[in-house]
């Protein structure tokens, strides 16, 4: 395999790895896995249980949008002292 070969096999990976980062940080997603969560309860709410689901079911679905909000600012605190930490140890 030759230099440009491997090069522009490593830029093809590159870009699926920003398209899957991209992705997975989007809005859209979000809101997706916000829209399957609420119907997932409600329907469960509603054949299972037996109750008016549709306003038992935005709890959970409110619930993800909270977590899904405040994992970036975790993330940051876990990259900033937790990840420095464990990085150190295995450079050693």
């Amino acid at each position: 395999m030759t230099l440009e070969e491997r090069v522009d096999k490593i830029e093809e990976r590159n870009k699926s790895v920003e398209l899957n980062k991209a992705w997975e940080t989007s809005y859209t997603r979000r809101g997706l896995i916000i829209i399957f969560t609420y119907l997932a309860i409600a329907l469960y709410l509603k054949f299972i249980v037996g109750i008016n689901p549709w306003v038992n079911a935005i709890v959970p679905s409110v619930g993800f949008l909270l977590s899904t909000l405040t994992l970036p600012f975790f993330k940051s605190l876990w990259s900033k002292y937790i990840y420095k930490i464990d990085r150190n140890l295995f450079d050693k």
